[in-house]
Parts: C-alpha cells; structure tokens; sequence
C-alpha cells in the first residue's frame, strides 16, 4: 500500500462508516484472529463494524475476544447480506481471491460497489480491492493487521482484546512460532502484543491444550496411516470419511495433522488427503521445509494455492485415484525435493 492510498484510505475513515470485516472460508486462527483484531480496533475509531466469514470454524478458536459478533454468511446469509449491501466499506483479510468465500458469498460480493480494502499475506493476489496491502512474506495477516494499525497512526488504540485476537492469528499462522516466515519483527511483535494484555501462555493452552478423545483417536487413525516415500523424501496421511465418521469428527480435527508427517527425518514435502463425502472431493494440505514450493504444486495440480511451505487445494478423484496421482507427480519435482 502506498503513501497515496494509505492518505486516502486514511481520510475515508475519518468519519463513521459502515464496515464489514470478512475471513475466507473455513476460518483458522489467524483468519478469526485478524478480522476480530481489526473490527475491535475499527470500532475504537467510531465505526459501525460487524464480521461476517461464510462458514463455521473450530471450538477452539470460539473463545476469543469478539467470537459472539460473528455472523456465519451460511446460517444467516440474509442477515449477511443485507450488511453487505448497506456497507460503506467492506475489508478482506487473509485471502486474496473472492472464490475463497464459496460460490453463493462470492456472488453477493460482486455486485457491491462499495471500495475493498485487501489486507493478506497470500502469493498472487487478484485485483478486486480498491486498496490493497498484500505483502507474501509475512508469516500471518494478523501481524499485518498490526502493521496496518501502525501505517494509519494508530497504534496508541491496541488494546488487550486486540492484542489476544491478533496474538493468537500470529502464533496459529507461524507454527507457535517456528516456520520460516517467523522474523525478529514478528517477535518483536508479539512482545508488544504481550505488553498490550496477549495472555500468551493462556492462548496456546485453550487453542492447543483442548483435545477431545475423539481427536486422538483420530490422530491415532492418521498415524497409522502415515506413509513415507522417502526416495522422494516425502510423506503422506490419508482419512476417508469412515475414519472420519467412526470418530465423530468435529471442524478443526484435523488441524496440525499434516505436521506429524513433515516432522519425519529427511522428509521435506507432506501432504494429508481427508475424505468428504458431503462436498464429494479429497481436500488436501501440503506442507514443506526449506525452499521447496507447495504453492506451486496445489496450484498447478490440486486447484488451490498457498505459500512457499503451506498450501491447500483438492481433488474431485477418489482417495486411491488422488494419492496415486499425487505419487505419479513426484518424479518431476525429484531435483527440487532433494536439494530442498
């Protein structure tokens, strides 16, 4: 974002509006925790705010500062859209691309004519936003939210809700801090975020420290399915939905999974593949060490996309047809994969 649209974002929110705050699709923690930091902080300025994401995420992120002032597009798109309408402004955070947001939100959002304002931290952003801060190497769009604050000269606003909500987007985003994208600035950061009120032994307990049984049952299930490739220095976990089903999966179940297989000695790339039935695809997440690139692999073979070492996408094949296509691929990534 340049000097010239920070001026004119800047004077746009001088005086009340109202605003909408939106987080992609299946939010995470860094997708709850920006849109809730930034409302929180928009409302301190006198602005009408409310946050709308299109569908439900985890228990373990509905604790958080703000969780209540949700609106879900899927359960009240009425409601939601009715917002979108009336809204001066409408900020996205954490995706770059309307399609992110599903098929019927994305359709609302296309016949608005209010301005966009894109805060994200994904490559290739598209252009739908009037005001775009889109910065890839950032390791979350919550620190960007921090950063944004700073940029409109408001730093003086974080308070302890903000602080907590953008804490846990930073610390959910980053690995509780050990991925790449983690800088001295992110440290420095999340100091502050912990002198502003971020509880941050309390946040990583009542994200991470909230396991139902059935969870780890489920992990055990995953586990034993791990395989490992490793003259492609790769590893895989697959769930089909009977696995899912015979232990009663809950949203956010699988969070973190994937990790287990890239935790593997030598291995570099690893991906889950999760059954759903209702959406009849194999969704899938890719993970990577050093500068072996998801991002390129989901896009151009899975319809998705992400960063450099985390990245979604999916396949509309069967579990046995995806994973045998997965392992058909490899081969012309083998250079890449051994000199990660």
């Amino acid at each position: 974002m340049n000097t010239a649209e920070i001026t004119e974002l800047k004077a746009l929110l001088s005086e009340p509006k109202r605003i909408v705050v939106i987080g992609h699709k299946n939010p995470d923690g860094d997708a709850i925790g920006s849109t809730l930091g930034l409302s929180t902080y928009l409302k301190k300025l006198g602005h009408n705010v409310r946050v709308i994401v299109p569908n439900d995420y985890p228990k373990f992120l509905k604790w958080m500062p703000g969780n209540e002032d949700i609106l879900k597009f899927e359960t009240h798109s009425d409601n939601c859209g009715t917002l979108l309408k009336k809204a001066h402004l409408v900020f996205t955070l954490d995706f770059n691309a309307l399609h992110r947001l599903g098929p019927e939100m994305e359709a609302v959002l296309d016949k608005l004519d209010c301005p966009f304002v894109m805060i994200d931290h994904h490559q290739q952003p598209d252009d739908y936003a009037r005001f775009t801060y889109s910065d890839a190497s950032m390791g979350s769009t919550s620190e960007m939210v921090y950063h944004f604050m700073k940029m409109m000269g408001h730093l003086q606003l974080l308070d302890a809700q903000i602080a907590t909500n953008l804490y846990v987007g930073i610390m959910t985003d980053s690995g509780s801090f050990r991925f790449p994208a983690t800088t001295s600035t992110t440290h420095r950061v999340v100091a502050d975020l912990i002198d502003h009120g971020a509880q941050n032994s309390d946040i990583h307990r009542a994200v991470y420290d909230n396991n139902s049984e059935n969870r780890m049952q489920l992990l055990g299930k995953a586990l034993n399915n791990l395989r490992v490739l490793p003259e492609q220095r790769t590893a895989y976990i697959s769930l089909s939905q009977q696995e899912l089903d015979a232990c009663d999966f809950k949203k956010g179940d699988t969070e973190g999974f994937v990790n287990y297989a890239l935790s593997i000695e030598n291995v570099v790339l690893a991906a889950i593949f999760i059954e759903s039935e209702k959406d009849e695809i194999i969704k899938i997440s890719l993970r990577s060490k050093g500068d072996f690139s998801v991002n390129e692999v989901a896009r151009e073979h899975f319809e998705g996309g992400g960063h450099i070492n985390a990245a979604g996408g999916k396949s509309t094949r069967n579990m046995a047809d995806t994973i045998t296509y997965f392992i058909s691929i490899l081969p012309s990534y083998q250079n890449a994969l051994l000199n990660a």
